[in-house]
């Protein structure tokens, strides 16, 4: 091998090595400041057979129950203020909200660290603690046990879909921009209508993915409700703040109003029975590293975190 060939490729491997090692050190030192983050960030703990307590946000109504519920499901950050602030909107609508910490103590602002998240917590795990959380909810007394909902945003779109298909009693799913379902067999376990936001402009997850994912729900009979916001990226939603100046993000926050009243409050709560699918639980390498693509230099980036 001719010397400069080999003397790049020395220096290729050590700007690899030194990349990793960067990486490495964000996340161990980015651990190191989560100790107590998400204690602040939750009000209660909920029992879980196959794993450790659940930390969870509740947000509820103030006035006397039984209440439609939601289990709303964190980004890839983790769970953080801007969720709570969309838990208590809610609940001041009417609706009890739960939001779990799924990532057993994780919450961050930085991409490696957010990566390391979901890599560190297989879909196996998660599924089992959403579940958990399931459990707990419907026997709770202010709670009607036969409108529970799950919705998400990003890694949390993905997990509320994927962990739909094996729960076929709740009363709706919503999805906002997050890996979708697209065999309609795995689909028929859902026994309750879709509601599906994502932004045109997301590179992370292609509108051939989206259109897959409105064809194979109605393959498979489910009632649904897709819309791509042309434009907007990745996240596009990001808090309360931003949806109450209108644009995109009060558009689909009205967009998930409309639609929780109509399946949650003014229906009969879940539509058809329905029988749990076995989703697939395989991590898909690709989509996060788009998304880490996307939150560093794709439109994400380009609209700020």
């Amino acid at each position: 091998m001719p010397k400069l060939l080999k003397r790049i490729l020395r220096i290729v491997i050590m700007l690899i090595a030194l990349v990793l090692a960067g990486i490495t050190g964000v996340i161990a030192v980015d651990s190191l400041g989560m100790r107590g983050r998400v204690d602040a960030l939750t009000n209660t703990r909920i029992a879980n057979a196959k794993g450790p307590e659940i930390r969870a946000y509740i947000a509820r109504p103030g006035t006397p129950g039984p209440h439609p519920a939601i289990i709303m499901v964190h980004e890839f950050w983790g769970i953080r203020s801007d969720l709570q602030g969309k838990a208590d909107d809610l609940a001041a609508r009417g609706y009890i909200v739960v939001a779990p910490d799924l990532f057993r103590g994780r919450t961050t602002n930085s991409v490696p660290s957010a990566i390391y998240n979901v890599v560190s917590n297989p879909p196996e795990q998660v599924d089992s603690d959403v579940e958990a959380v399931y459990q707990w909810l419907v026997q709770q007394p202010d709670v009607q046990a036969d409108r529970v909902a799950i919705m998400g945003f990003c890694f949390g779109g993905g997990t509320s879909i994927r962990y739909s298909v094996t729960n076929p009693k709740l009363a709706a799913t919503v999805v906002f921009y997050g890996t979708p379902v697209t065999d309609p067999q795995k689909l028929k376990g859902l026994s309750g209508p879709v509601l599906g936001i994502f932004g045109g402009a997301d590179t992370s997850i292609p509108t051939d993915s989206v259109r897959a994912f409105e064809a194979g729900l109605k393959s498979a009979g489910v009632v649904n409700e897709i819309s791509i916001y042309d434009g907007e990226p990745h996240a596009f939603v990001k808090d309360m703040e931003g949806i109450r100046a209108g644009g995109a993000q009060g558009q689909a926050w009205e967009q998930l109003v409309n639609f929780l009243d109509t399946h949650l409050k003014h229906s009969a709560g879940v539509l058809h029975s329905a029988t749990a699918q076995t989703p697939d639980r395989r991590l898909d390498v690709g989509y996060l590293l788009r998304l880490a693509y996307e939150h560093a230099f794709g439109s994400h980036g380009a609209h700020g975190s």
